[in-house]
């Protein structure tokens, strides 16, 4: 299949297009924040985000960022063949609970050892997912993490039809 053509990024976007692969990781000071079941659960200004090509960004928080109790137990989830192999979790407040919907590599690959234990949230299920005042939709398709903000432009793998780019 053919890699679809980028969307122009306008002023003050970026275009996933542009983003490495590999992929690379940044530091983030702008403030990141999870909400879930109506309160923050994750809030810093000490993030990290990945970049890759034809990805949103994928946020991580300092695992001290995320509210105690917060996460259920590690499970193992899987591996990427950049960082390395990942535990789920599942995000819980007072009666709320979205199984799976969190993840960290507790022993990332050389180029992501900075993110280390780091936790990172899908946005579908949360409440609200912020990138300073930036409400994040999900990435499509349900299996990647990354964050759409207004600030990014695709268009985005991972919805039907994308795996082949």
């Amino acid at each position: 299949m053919r890699r679809p053509d980028p969307i122009p990024p306008a002023p003050g976007q970026e275009s996933v297009w542009d983003y490495p692969r590999p992929p690379r990781l940044e530091r983030v000071s702008r403030r990141l924040q999870v909400i879930f079941g109506g309160q923050a659960i994750a809030d810093t200004t000490s993030g990290w985000r990945v970049l890759e090509t034809s990805h949103p960004p994928t946020y991580y928080f300092p695992a001290d960022a995320v509210a105690p109790g917060a996460l259920g137990a590690a499970q193992r989830a899987g591996i990427c063949e950049w960082k390395g192999l990942a535990v789920m979790f599942d995000v819980m407040f007072g009666a709320h609970t979205a199984p799976g919907a969190a993840w960290a590599y507790p022993d990332p690959n050389p180029g992501f050892r900075e993110i280390a234990g780091a936790v990172a949230f899908y946005a579908g299920p949360m409440g609200a997912c912020l990138v300073g005042e930036m409400r994040a939709e999900p990435q499509p398709g349900g299996f990647y993490g990354g964050w759409i903000t207004p600030d990014v432009t695709g268009p985005f793998k991972g919805g039907p039809g994308t795996m082949g780019w």
